[in-house]
C-alpha cells in the first residue's frame, strides 16, 4: 500500500472492497449473537458493550493487522485511547449496540480510513438489513450474500424534495437542540433509524437530512461521512467545515454535526451542542 499522497482511487477502491469483506465477515459474528442472550456491561461512559462488540472487533483488529500491517488502528472497544497519526483506521465493532440487545436490525459495523483528517476509504455494514455500503471516491451499495458483498451498484444522494425533507432521527438519542435545528426546516417526515445506516440512506436517496447535536465519537460516523461525501452529499459542523478526525486530544469525540444529502440545504443549518455534548466546538483546520 502507497501512502495516502500517492494513493490512486483504484488502489483506494481496492482498499474499500477489503473493508466491506472484513465488515460483512464482522457482521456474521453479530448475527450469531442477535436475538441470543448476549452478555454485556455498561461503561464508564454509559454506553453498553457487549460480547458481540468484542467478538466483532477481534475479528476486525486482526483481519486489518494481516492486510494493512503498520497503519494504526483506532477502535472503540479495545485501543480507543490510542494516539493516531496521519493515517490510520477508525473501527467500531457494533455502532447501535442498545438496539442491536433490543432485537433490532438497526446496527451497523463501521470502519474507515482516516488520512490527515478526512477518511478516504470506508465501508459501512447493516447485516440485520443484509446492505453494506463502501466509498472511494465514488459510493456504492451492495446486497450482502453469504456473509460477503454481492454486486455493488453507485449510489447516490438526492436533490432536496420542493415538497420537504424526509429527516432521520435516532430511536434513542435525543436533545432539545436537534429538535430545534429540525424545527426550523422544511421537514415533512421524520423517521427514526439506528446506527450509522442513517448515513447509508442519505446516500442511498432514501432520505434528506441526520441532525445531531448530542454527544458522538469519531468511530460513529467516519465511514457514514466517506460513503455520504462521495455519494455527493456533506457532513458539516457548525461554521460549514467538515469534521476532522484523529483529535485524540478531545477523546475522539464529535461536536454538533448535520448529514445532508443536498449539500444547498447547509448554509441554512445552525447548529448547537447538546446537553450530553461537552467537547469544545472546534473550527474545521484548512
Amino acid at each position: 500500500m502507497t501512502d495516502a499522497a500517492t494513493m490512486t482511487e483504484a488502489e483506494a477502491g481496492r482498499i474499500a472492497a477489503t473493508l466491506a469483506d472484513i465488515a460483512c465477515a464482522a457482521g456474521e459474528v453479530l448475527r450469531r449473537w442477535h436475538g441470543a442472550s448476549c452478555p454485556h456491561v455498561v461503561k464508564a461512559d454509559g454506553s453498553p458493550s457487549s460480547a458481540a462488540d468484542l467478538d466483532a472487533e477481534a475479528l476486525i483488529l486482526k483481519a486489518l493487522t494481516l492486510r494493512f500491517p503498520g497503519i494504526p488502528i483506532v477502535a472503540e472497544e479495545s485501543s480507543r485511547d490510542l494516539p493516531a497519526g496521519d493515517l490510520f483506521f477508525l473501527v467500531d465493532p457494533l455502532d447501535g449496540t442498545r438496539d442491536f440487545l433490543a432485537g433490532t436490525p438497526h446496527y451497523s459495523v463501521n470502519i474507515a480510513l482516516v488520512a490527515e483528517g478526512r477518511p478516504i476509504a470506508a465501508a459501512l455494514a447493516a447485516p440485520g438489513l443484509d446492505r453494506v455500503w463502501l466509498s472511494a471516491g465514488d459510493a456504492f451499495e451492495a446486497p450482502v450474500i453469504g456473509g460477503r458483498p454481492g454486486p455493488a451498484r453507485p449510489v447516490h444522494a438526492r436533490k432536496a424534495p420542493e415538497a420537504g425533507l424526509v429527516a432521520l432521527g435516532s430511536r434513542r438519542h435525543g436533545d432539545t437542540e436537534t429538535t430545534a435545528c429540525l424545527a426550523a426546516l422544511p421537514v415533512l417526515e421524520v423517521r427514526t433509524s439506528g446506527s450509522a445506516i442513517k448515513f447509508g440512506l442519505l446516500a442511498s436517496g432514501e432520505a434528506d437530512i441526520y441532525i445531531r447535536c448530542g454527544a458522538t465519537m469519531e468511530w460513529d460516523t467516519a465511514a457514514g461521512d466517506a460513503i455520504l461525501t462521495a455519494a455527493g452529499g456533506c457532513v458539516v459542523v457548525p461554521g460549514g467545515g467538515p469534521i476532522r478526525y484523529g483529535r485524540v486530544g478531545d477523546g475522539f469525540r464529535n461536536g454538533p454535526f448535520a448529514a445532508i444529502g443536498d449539500p444547498a440545504l447547509a448554509p441554512g443549518i445552525v447548529l448547537k451542542p447538546g446537553d450530553s455534548c461537552h467537547a469544545p466546538v472546534r473550527a474545521p483546520r484548512s
